[in-house]
């Protein structure tokens, strides 16, 4: 930080990538997604034609092996459970309380998937400013707090979302309720969490495309991002059809509601799907 031929990028005060000139000459570049997914600082030596790939060392690389398995594992089995669960709702295979305990196990998955990719950020290896492409890991911790950085915000705010969910699926089993109620301790929840999940996958869009709003076909990370994100967008159109009317105790519209929970889980699912390959 602070050396005269480093050059920074990214979107306000986040910094996403950083370019400089080692010791040695030639270039390296330090991207926060790449770094703290996979390990990796690109390295171009003087005079080569091709960049190589740098950074942590084996210890660091198992680390990030097992929370990103676990992560992806976790959203792929949460995913899936949505599914089933709008699935059973829609078709009408189970009563409310069915439906509520699916839900539930894959709200369980989703907090698990949340926290883990909190833990990721935390644990993520560092670069060393001016070396010839170093990341060094830090002692192993259970939280930080970091909001100057873009990944840890986007992560926290995933992992926060998920808890408002778990309140909002906790209240799902409650009977007996007025439509009053429902929207209050059911639909505000859902919503709210909706919003949170939106706000963390267009801080992930800021990280990854380093403020600059743009598709990037060959990177698999902007992939995973664009497919959680579509997801996140299914999520709150089914939140928002699944207002309860307070003159007819009916939903807005019950079918987009499920239909808008089954694909918008889905591509969670895909998206853990994909994360499996993005490891170090």
């Amino acid at each position: 930080m602070g050396q005269p031929d480093q050059r920074a990028e990214g979107a306000g005060p986040f910094t996403t990538r950083l370019t400089w000139q080692p010791p040695g000459g030639g270039t390296a570049v330090w991207e926060s997604r790449p770094a703290r997914r996979r390990g990796l600082i690109t390295v171009r030596p003087p005079g080569a034609a091709d960049a190589r790939h740098a950074g942590a060392d084996d210890t660091v690389l198992a680390r990030l092996r097992r929370l990103n398995a676990m992560a992806a594992t976790a959203f792929v089995i949460g995913g899936a459970l949505f599914a089933a669960g709008a699935a059973v709702a829609q078709f009408g295979s189970g009563d409310a309380t069915t439906c509520a305990s699916i839900y539930f196990a894959g709200g369980l998955f989703f907090n698990t998937g949340g926290y883990v990719s909190l833990l990721q950020v935390i644990n993520a290896p560092r670069h060393v400013p001016g070396a010839e492409g170093t990341l060094i890991a830090r002692r192993w911790r259970w939280w930080s707090y970091e909001p100057m950085r873009v990944d840890w915000l986007s992560a926290f705010v995933l992992f926060a979302g998920t808890l408002v969910f778990a309140v909002d699926l906790l209240d799902s089993f409650l009977q007996g309720l007025t439509a009053q109620q429902v929207n209050r301790l059911i639909w505000a929840p859902d919503v709210i969490g909706c919003v949170l999940f939106l706000i963390s996958g267009h801080l992930a869009f800021v990280e990854i495309c380093h403020g600059r709003p743009r598709i990037r076909q060959r990177d698999l990370g902007w992939w995973i991002v664009a497919v959680n994100q579509l997801g996140s967008v299914l999520f709150m159109v089914s939140a928002l059809a699944a207002y309860t009317r307070p003159a007819t105790g009916s939903l807005i519209n019950a079918d987009i509601a499920n239909w808008g929970t089954l694909t918008g889980a889905l591509c969670f699912s895909a998206g853990g799907i994909l994360q499996h390959y993005e490891r170090p």
